[in-house]
């Protein structure tokens, strides 16, 4: 009874015949037999050829050393679960010593193994992790250091060897030390910040985990070392660029504005004056259209270099966006101190710069605002800087202009202009007007052009002069510009359908096209469109263009005059003479007409140098294949001096002065 329940099967075998003797029942049901049926069993016929074959040698050893021998062997059970054994053959002797058997007692240590195992494997995957993890870890026990593994050798500068057995508090920074004991007197799971010491005496910022943990069978605190430089560079670079400008590291908006708030406090109590500089590049558009915005970006980090260079420290600079800069000066005497950061700036930013391989040079334009003469409020000085700005850009740009109250009653003026426009437009306020255009030759009637006249319901009849920069500082110019290039097409629609060209020349209506719309992308397409609207061809119109709009896109300028020729409609270049354009440009574009500006015109026949310069643009037209109109021709002389060098048609009082439409027919009905 006591062998059948031991925790051990039990077998007896006859040393000189190896059969079974007496075997407990354990040991009997393992191999599917019984206490009665195993006994007299070879034990090959117990265990089976196979194991038997594996396991004599353990039984020679032990018939010859007549000492126990013990082994391991797996048995694979009915249903196939592999049972780990572990086997102790114990040798019986008699009296005098002689062998007489061998008792066999079989262990089921499968669970152990399996422990073991799991054990084997769960610290092979630590370690395994230790090594594998881009994070440092490192194991101690009471504060002594156990195991490392290398990232965090990599972290520290030290060797793994170096390493283990030292105290942890040995790398901790000094300032961070009274931190670290608490954690470790503590014991506490928790993650926090501190920093540690490279071995090169950096310091190094890092975050720890710890963990209470259990490892060949003590306990030790684990710690988790995570490298956090890049994280707070990264953290950093966000704090800076919410409160700077990306592309020049300038102050953006919003930082500039709360940094001159506080100054402005301070100025207020200490009685300071402060002066707000307004910058904007002039026609900066040109080098972002022509080289690109990469080029560009080029320039506005070499112009703001330039600003940070010849300002004090004590000095506010911040970018806007696009091309306008701010600055805020302090520690001002006078208005004259003002001027010479002025002038300075001027010169500094005037310098070209190198871009795409070329020198680019940019001129700016400053509105000055001085606290607290033009203002007390933040956005007070802006505004009153920002109209300084545009005052000092109608003055010729590459100046300065300091804000005064006239400034801020005009831009009062020009913001209900530019509501009235915008009503003008849905009230139908504006019409054209039609100056008559004649052969020199014949004296017969070639074309008009249309000239826009606005109908305002306090101010009476309004030219152009009156309200064209308010609406194309407000970009009101574009449907402004549509609507009269509509109105010329359905004009002329009805003048032949009304038969009034009959008898006359071509008879074509001249158009002045603005900088803003001739540079809208797609602006050929949008006059198709409106000829198309309006049931017109484009023979019937003519687009004039000015010079200076001309060269400032001389980049793009062929294409879209290509494109609207394609149409049939004729090209003019409007007051030839009082811009840049070069013979090289002429050649260039094209064109079909040149205008000859009426300042040249009215000089004549008595001015000498009127006359030469008159003279050779007449004959370079002609030569270049180009209709040339002289504009503003008020006296028969000037008829008569400029047909007899080439001009070929005329436009100004001596024609006709402009009219409205129904009185231009009529005019036209009595020739």
């Amino acid at each position: 009874m006591l062998a059948d329940h031991v925790p051990a099967w039990i077998a007896l075998y006859d040393a000189a015949d190896h059969r079974c003797l007496f075997a407990n029942r354990g040991y009997a049901e393992a191999f599917q037999l019984t206490q009665d049926s195993i006994v007299g069993k070879h034990f090959s016929e117990v265990v089976g050829a196979e194991a038997y074959a594996q396991v004599r040698v353990y039984v020679d050893e032990l018939v010859r050393s007549h000492k126990p021998v013990v082994y391991e062997r797996e048995l694979q059970r009915p249903g196939g679960t592999p049972v780990c054994l572990e086997i102790h053959l114990i040798p019986q002797f008699d009296d005098r010593g002689t062998l007489l058997g061998s008792w066999v007692l079989v262990y089921d240590i499968t669970r152990h193994r399996v422990a073991e195992r799991r054990l084997r494997e769960s610290e092979a995957r630590l370690d395994k992790f230790m090594q594998a993890t881009v994070e440092g870890i490192l194991f101690h026990r009471d504060g002594i250091m156990t195991d490392v593994n290398q990232p965090l050798c990599a972290l520290t500068g030290w060797s793994a060897a170096e390493l283990i057995g030292q105290h942890v508090l040995a790398y901790v920074a000094d300032d961070e030390l009274p931190k670290v004991r608490e954690v470790m007197r503590s014991g506490q799971e928790l993650r926090y910040e501190t920093a540690i010491r490279h071995r090169d005496g950096s310091r190094v910022p890092v975050e720890l985990i710890m963990r209470t943990m259990e490892r060949d069978g003590e306990k030790l605190r684990m710690a988790v070392v995570r490298d956090i430089r890049d994280r707070l560079a990264s953290e950093a670079r966000i704090q800076h660029l919410a409160h700077h400008d990306g592309l020049t590291g300038l102050l953006n908006r919003g930082a500039f504005m709360e940094r001159m708030g506080l100054m402005l406090r301070r100025a207020e109590r200490s009685g300071e004056m402060l002066a707000l500089l307004f910058i904007d590049l002039d026609n900066f558009k040109r080098v972002n259209d022509s080289l690109g915005h990469l080029e560009g970006d080029q320039v506005l980090t070499a112009v703001s270099e330039r600003l940070v260079g010849a300002l004090r420290a004590g000095d506010l600079v911040g970018r806007f966006g696009g091309d306008e800069f701010v600055v805020l000066l302090s520690e001002l005497g006078s208005r004259d101190d003002i001027k010479v950061v002025l002038d300075a700036l001027l010169s500094v930013v005037e310098v070209p710069v190198r871009a795409d391989g070329r020198a680019l040079s940019v001129t700016p334009s400053i509105g000055v605002a001085v606290y607290p003469d033009d203002g007390l409020q933040e956005d007070e000085l802006i505004q009153h800087a920002d109209t300084a700005m545009y005052r000092a850009k109608s003055r010729g740009r590459a100046t300065y202009q300091f804000f005064e109250p006239a400034l801020a009653e005009t831009a009062y003026a020009d913001l209900v202009l530019e509501a009235e426009l915008a009503q003008g437009l849905t009230r139908n306020e504006f019409e054209l007007f039609f100056q008559p255009q004649v052969d020199a030759a014949t004296g017969r009637l070639s074309g008009a052009e249309a000239l826009l006249r606005w109908r305002h319901p306090q101010r009476g009849l309004l030219s152009p002069d009156a309200f064209i920069f308010v609406a194309e500082r407000h970009r009101l110019m574009l449907p402004l510009g549509e609507w009269v290039l509509r109105e010329a097409a359905v004009t002329a629609r009805r003048w032949r359908e009304q038969q009034l060209t009959q008898g006359h020349g071509p008879m074509r209506i001249a158009v002045n096209l603005s900088r803003m719309q001739f540079n809208l992308d797609g602006f050929a397409d949008t006059v198709m469109r409106l000829l198309q609207e309006a049931g017109a061809q484009g023979e019937w119109l003519e687009l004039e263009l000015t010079e200076r709009l001309l060269i400032d896109d001389i980049e793009h300028a062929p294409a879209t005059l290509s494109a609207l020729r394609a149409q049939g409609l004729t090209v003019s270049v409007d007051d030839f003479g009082t811009g840049y354009t070069s013979l090289a440009h002429l050649t260039e574009l094209p064109l079909d007409k040149l205008k000859i500006d009426q300042s040249f015109v009215g000089r004549l026949p008595d001015d000498a140098g009127a006359q030469a310069i008159t003279r050779a643009i007449v004959q370079m037209a002609v030569g270049l294949g180009l209709t040339v109109t002289a504009e503003g021709v008020r006296t028969a002389a000037q008829w008569q001096l400029l047909a007899g060098w080439g001009c070929q048609q005329f436009q100004g009082e001596l024609v006709g002065a402009p009219m409205p439409a129904a009185e231009f027919e009529a005019w036209v009905k009595a020739r």
